[in-house]
């Protein structure tokens, strides 16, 4: 709910996806949930029919998924990570997903340091071959990152345990590549603002409201 230019960041997020034709989102809750179903109420007003899930404990991001496992049903659905900010077009992102049949699609972005995100090994098809979350220095094998934004068959849903946390850059992704399952990714060559601080808000808002002006 922090602004930039003027805005949640959650706002510039649920456009992104109506953009993309997005109707139905779920919104994962936790803190101060009563705060962003006041701001985003229905999501009419956005374009879009919200469903909000609270969790009073925090489940991880793919357990988030998985506890709207029957909302998610049926397609391939997005996960998209709250605290970014990004001029991804995921209507070139979902195409990509769909072109190579993939059971998941990762949104990766060049960062020069990558010791604070999950990194991405990709073969010449963009077909992701290794990925490690957080590595430490002597561990980087790539300085491609996931950037926040997947992209997944629903069936997915079934490799994620509903009794305990889980993450997808933790758990699933490298279960999936253990399984050998078709994982790939879309390269950005957009903008990604990451706000994991609030020094990285104060460089974002800077950067971001200057590149609007």
């Amino acid at each position: 709910m922090i602004e930039i230019g003027g805005k949640p960041i959650l706002q510039y997020n649920l456009e992104l996806l109506a953009r993309a034709g997005v109707r139905e989102t779920a919104v994962n809750l936790h803190y101060m949930p009563d705060v962003i179903r006041g701001f985003f109420g229905d999501g009419s007003a956005f374009g879009m029919a919200l469903t909000y899930s609270y969790e009073p404990v925090l489940l991880g991001t793919a357990g988030a998924a998985r506890n709207v496992a029957e909302f998610l049903r049926g397609d391939d659905f997005l996960v998209v990570y709250g605290d970014n900010l990004s001029t991804i077009d995921l209507t070139a992102a979902i195409a990509r997903h769909r072109e190579k049949f993939a059971d998941l699609t990762m949104a990766v972005y060049h960062r020069e340091d990558p010791a604070a995100s999950g990194i991405a090994a990709l073969d010449g098809d963009d077909r992701v071959t290794d990925f490690l979350e957080k590595p430490a220095e002597h561990e980087v094998f790539s300085r491609w990152v996931n950037a926040g934004y997947l992209i997944a068959r629903s069936t997915i849903l079934d490799r994620i345990p509903s009794d305990r946390p889980s993450d997808f850059a933790r758990d699933v992704i490298p279960a999936l590549l253990g399984a050998g399952a078709a994982v790939y990714a879309y390269r950005m060559t957009e903008r990604l603002w990451w706000i994991d601080s609030p020094a990285d808000y104060e460089r974002t808002r800077a950067d971001f409201e200057g590149k609007r002006a």
